[in-house]
């Protein structure tokens, strides 16, 4: 119970709520409009956290995370284009939905069930952090070397059909974390005859290049393509019935968004399309979805939100990032001089029970701002793209520059900028590279100590909960491959089913 009351005294101090305020406002902004993402508002946003005590940093950071996600749904269902990644599931049913006249009631629907699905997800986070966290204590060089493993197997599979671009980007990700001094024996490595490089590279320039100054690089290339003209909204308001009928999609898609969460590299996206199809797959009149079903729309916007709790319990019971956002929290606290993982619990207990508070009190601000602002959020996707992006490149510098008050961090984000956009622009999956940054040390000390240890021998692989994640990372592996020949089957069955038969 003191864990809680002090958690409750640091989410509710005047400075936590003024700046989850700030935060919840900051990231309706950035979700709605389409190709900034929630990641890339916290790159911008986390440098001018680092004056700022832990607690009030973090509830900055979550409530722009938090808000972000659900007003990704703003654009998609709108414009049919999504704000954020997350919400490209919302564009199957919220598009032909605004285009017979009921954008309005898809915005509540978005508003709503992000809120239960983000409300629902820090329950569970609270109720299951602290256990896996006491199981994460156990874990040893070993464990933490096959967690790392698994975690980028996990990730490259599901880079959407491009496995071996996401097992490249995951090589680059572990390339750069091996710049630096040998984290055992002290000899520098890869540096280039750089003496900047031997602290490595900083984690923060290269995750703003990648998620701001590479997708600004790729707006600047759409800027001058006409957008789609806006639906009208119509009615905002639902019946009791209507309510109801969508309750089921909206507890279920919360359940299962915080497990894919929980999944490192899954994230939002993944998450609200497994819940859509699964709410799809149990329905009982399918036909209706891709249509406008507002079920659809539940499912999506409950799963994505729910998502973020799901991400943040690997981040503090084991230090590992559930997606690219998670990591972007990891380096605000390890600037701060925190190291997430399960002695958390114990060292900073306010700071894990203030942001468990805190994610509600920031869903709660959500529902207030969303009610307030649904009808006015339509003026903000008419800022002019050659405005817009040019802002985001100036805070992407003074982001970098803020870390270390150094230029060669914006030189580091500059390289990160461009070797992003060339990614994006041959298909290469980014998050892979980000969390082999992340994991790359993790790993690679995680081996060496596990074989120095057991004296050079790999018979650590057998310990029970490593054996357990080597499995799990050879079934990780085998799917995609099993799906893609499943794939290629399908399509040549298809082929002979079409050919035409000879009666001669």
């Amino acid at each position: 119970m003191s864990n809680w009351m002090e958690g409750l005294a640091a989410a509710f101090s005047p400075l936590s709520l003024l700046l989850m305020a700030v935060g919840v406002v900051l990231g309706m902004f950035v979700g709605a409009i389409p190709g900034f993402s929630a990641t890339m508002g916290i790159a911008v946003l986390l440098p001018f956290t680092f004056a700022l005590d832990p607690v009030p940093g973090l509830m900055l950071l979550l409530g722009l995370y938090g808000s972000a996600l659900y007003s990704g749904a703003i654009p998609a269902i709108l414009l049919r284009i999504p704000g954020t990644p997350g919400a490209a599931a919302t564009v199957i049913d919220a598009g032909p939905m605004a285009a017979r006249g009921e954008a309005g009631k898809a915005l509540s629907i978005s508003l709503v069930c992000s809120v239960i699905g983000g409300v629902i997800g820090v329950v569970l986070l609270a109720m299951l952090a602290p256990v896996m966290a006491d199981f994460a204590l156990s874990f040893g060089s070993a464990e933490y070397f096959m967690l790392a493993v698994f975690a980028l197997a996990v990730i490259v599979s599901l880079s959407d059909g491009a496995v071996l671009k996401g097992a490249l980007s995951a090589l680059i990700g572990l390339s750069l974390a091996f710049i630096g001094l040998d984290p055992i024996q002290a000899y520098a490595r890869y540096d280039f005859g750089m003496p900047q490089l031997l602290s490595g590279v900083s984690f923060i320039p290269v995750l703003i290049g990648l998620f701001g100054v590479a997708e600004a690089l790729v707006q600047y290339e759409r800027m001058h393509r006409g957008r789609e003209k806006p639906a009208t909204a119509g009615s905002f308001g639902l019946s009791g019935k209507e309510w109801r009928a969508l309750a089921p999609a909206t507890w279920w898609s919360s359940l299962s968004g915080f497990l894919v969460g929980v999944a490192p590299g899954a994230g939002g996206t993944v998450a609200s399309f497994l819940a859509y199809d699964h709410t799809k797959r149990f329905a009982h009149d399918k036909s209706r979805f891709g249509k406008g079903d507002p079920r659809g729309v539940a499912s999506a916007e409950a799963a994505n939100n729910a998502s973020i709790a799901g991400g943040i319990a690997p981040m503090l019971t084991l230090g590992v990032p559930g997606d690219a956002a998670t990591a972007l929290l990891i380096g605000a606290l390890t600037v701060q001089g925190i190291q997430p993982g399960p002695r958390l619990f114990s060292s900073s207990p306010d700071l894990v029970y203030g942001l468990f508070v805190g994610l509600v009190v920031i869903y709660l601000l959500t529902l207030l701002a969303g009610l307030l602002g649904t009808r006015l959020w339509g003026s903000v996707l008419k800022v002019p793209p050659n405005i817009m992006w040019p802002v985001v490149i100036v805070l992407s510098v003074l982001g970098a520059y803020a870390l270390r008050y150094n230029v060669f961090d914006i030189a580091v984000m500059v390289v990160a900028g461009v070797v992003g956009y060339l990614m994006l622009k041959g298909g290469i999956p980014v998050i892979p590279l980000v969390v082999g940054l992340v994991l790359g040390p993790i790993a690679e000390s995680g081996l060496r100590r596990a074989l120095i240890i057991n004296d050079g021998s790999f018979s650590f692989v057998l310990q029970p909960v490593s054996l357990t994640l080597l499995v799990l990372t050879l079934v990780a592996i085998a799917l995609p491959v099993v799906r893609a020949a499943r794939a290629r089957n399908a399509a040549r069955q298809g082929k002979v089913a079409r050919q035409p038969v000879d009666h001669s």
